[in-house]
């Protein structure tokens, strides 16, 4: 019974691998690197939320959002509202016009808090809108979306240009918002000074833990009925349509899903970054992340977390290097990999790797198991 229960959570082959990524993540790393690059990694990792989101809305149910930017973004906000109302007190702003308020909002000549901060001085408050402000928000696109049947790549399209919208809204409300420099200079959590590095360290491994839940998730979905449906959806949404099925709400759930997860991302970004600006909501992060999804492979949920951790160390390492051209360097990378792996990290390991781990295992008395192929036309837990 237990191991069937286990297998609702995904296969042996997903819990190997999800055993040598986090061995990767929590053990590894943070013993091989210094704490600066070890909060970068973090950084990195808060990317591949929005990417195992974009692998289930995308590689399994077939909805490519160019605006996941916007739900990262949301999350982010929400937890910086908390931050910077702990660090404006009175005692702390006590040189401003209006003491007790964010300094961006005394900059811009506000007298008061806005309404809609104010639930944002309570903590619980604040973890309960990170998931839930964006999860209304992707399903109020959803709803209007979907029950069209908006899709392909007229729903890339909107989704972008919400991202562009969305932008301009935070640049344009800038005594709301910070404007194009967003909030800044976040300082304690609950009177706990998240700049020290003992933080830093406590944060990364926080968040690792909640990557690891949202994996677990994620596989959870996947290996459900609903994770099956989502896969017909994709490949043949009529079909699915004929046989009485909602193909609407089924898109809207793994949108406001992928949402959620993104906004947890978000969050998690600014706990660790300490800050949040609109340069992470808008068209370009957006494209970026899906890219993350699709260097991993779109079909893989742990390829999904290397897709992000490769190409973000990749965009660091250039910038270092070739400050000139780094740019140029991340192109080629992107073209090189859809040219030669259009599967991604995922479809390469199906391709090279587990033809020789096979034909290893059958010299070795044949213990290879099947389910460890996955990406390209082969999926996280056997064949289609």
């Amino acid at each position: 019974m237990s191991t069937t229960f286990l297998n609702r959570f995904g296969s042996r082959a997903d819990y190997i691998g999800i055993a040598v990524l986090m061995t990767l993540i929590v053990v590894v790393l943070p013993l091989t690197v210094d704490i600066f690059r070890l909060n970068l990694i973090g950084k990195y990792l808060t990317y591949a939320f929005v990417a195992i989101g974009l692998v289930l809305c995308w590689g399994y149910g077939g909805i490519l959002s160019l605006g996941q930017g916007v739900f990262f973004g949301l999350g982010g906000y929400c937890m910086a509202m908390f931050l910077k109302l702990e660090a404006s007190t009175p005692e702390a702003t006590k040189i401003q016009s209006t003491p007790g308020i964010p300094d961006f909002m005394d900059w811009n000549q506000l007298t008061e808090l806005p309404w809609f901060w104010e639930p944002f001085h309570s903590f619980g408050f604040t973890l309960i809108a990170i998931i839930l402000i964006p999860t209304l928000f992707a399903f109020v696109i959803g709803l209007a979306m979907f029950k069209r049947r908006v899709g392909g790549v007229y729903f890339a399209i909107i989704t972008q240009a919400i991202a562009a919208i969305m932008t301009i809204l935070i640049i344009g409300q800038q005594g709301y918002t910070g404007g194009v420099n967003g909030i800044t200079d976040l300082r304690t959590l609950l009177g706990w000074d998240i700049r020290t590095d003992e933080a830093k360290y406590v944060l990364y491994f926080v968040n690792a833990a909640l990557l690891l839940l949202v994996i677990q998730l994620s596989l959870f979905v996947r290996h459900s009925k609903l994770g099956r449906i989502m896969v017909a959806m994709r490949d043949k949404e009529d079909r699915i349509r004929f046989s009485g099925y909602s193909v609407a709400n089924f898109k809207i759930f793994i949108f406001c899903f992928a949402a959620a997860v993104s906004a947890i991302g978000g969050a998690m970004f600014t706990l660790q970054v300490g800050f949040m600006s609109p340069s992470f909501v808008g068209i370009v992060p957006s494209i970026e992340m899906v890219i993350f999804a699709a260097v991993g492979g779109r079909l893989s949920i742990l390829g999904a977390v290397y897709g992000a951790l490769l190409v973000n160390f990749a965009k660091t390492s250039f910038s270092e290097a070739f400050p000139e051209l780094w740019l140029f360097a991340m192109g080629a990378l992107f073209i090189g990999v859809v040219l030669a792996f259009p599967n991604g990290l995922a479809g390469l390991y199906a391709t090279h790797v587990v033809p020789f781990i096979r034909s290893f295992s059958a010299r070795r008395g044949g213990l290879f198991d099947r389910s460890v192929t996955f990406g390209g036309r082969v999926e996280e837990g056997g064949a289609k």
